[in-house]
């Protein structure tokens, strides 16, 4: 790795150990680490596991973060607003896993209300994909009448679990699918979902932010890849329904 002007600048050629500690990141923009680099499956599990995510447009170098305070949920802090379980009762919608991952990603990437531009780029598209093939990424999505109205996904290593994207084509069928997540997420002993930047949308579920350095010592403590649950693919159901 080379510097320049302070941020790291990553190889094309080396998978591994080459990013910098977090503590190298820059507090404006927040979090930034390094840039540079390609996507790998390897090199992507690696940077999860020390607290580092891709963030970028396409066409643009690939951007590593590590924002200081970082956005957390711990299950157990799961808020359900009265509103937010009255869309959980409603008929009609079926909550299932891991059945639409590559659609879920798709889904995510289409340009927000106000905005033409996504960060989920063609090759974040390729290479997530792939981690879900190994039993890494994982979705979640909801469906009405057989159509998907709603969904998220995200990274599973040890006992975390790092949410990347979520969408609603419905009121609240996002919230409903983390819900969901969450509870299954509880079930398999997780001890924490990273849910990286702080948002109102993720504050009114009940996430937080906590120092970075505290972060990354949960990660070191739970992240490995080691644990199989819930990393493995085949410890995730199809289907679930729960009391939530």
């Amino acid at each position: 790795m080379i510097t320049n002007n302070k941020l790291y600048w990553i190889a094309d050629n080396i998978i591994s150990n080459e990013f910098p500690d977090v503590s190298h990141a820059l507090t404006e923009p927040d979090g930034l680490l390094a840039i540079g680099g390609e996507l790998n499956p390897d090199r992507l599990l690696d940077a999860y596991k020390k607290g580092i995510f891709p963030w970028y447009s396409e066409g643009q170098p690939i951007m590593w973060w590590s924002p200081d305070p970082r956005c957390v949920l711990f299950p157990d802090d799961l808020k359900i607003s009265k509103s937010l379980r009255k869309s959980l009762r409603k008929t009609g919608y079926r909550v299932t896993f891991d059945q639409a991952f590559l659609d879920v990603v798709k889904s995510c990437a289409e340009p927000r209300l106000g905005s033409s531009d996504t960060w989920i780029t063609s090759a974040i598209i390729i290479n997530y994909q792939l981690l879900h093939e190994s039993g890494h990424a994982h979705s979640v999505e909801c469906w009405y009448r057989g159509t998907l109205v709603g969904g998220l996904y995200g990274i599973s290593i040890g006992k975390i679990f790092f949410g990347e994207s979520m969408f609603s084509h419905r009121t609240d069928t996002s919230k409903i699918c983390f819900a969901h997540l969450v509870q299954l997420l509880k079930e398999r002993g997780v001890e924490l979902i990273d849910c990286q930047v702080y948002s109102e949308h993720l504050a009114s579920l009940g996430a937080r932010l906590i120092p970075r350095d505290e972060f990354s010592r949960i990660l070191n403590q739970y992240c490995s890849l080691k644990h199989k649950a819930p990393g493995n693919a085949l410890l995730w159901p199809e289907n679930i329904d729960f009391e939530i």
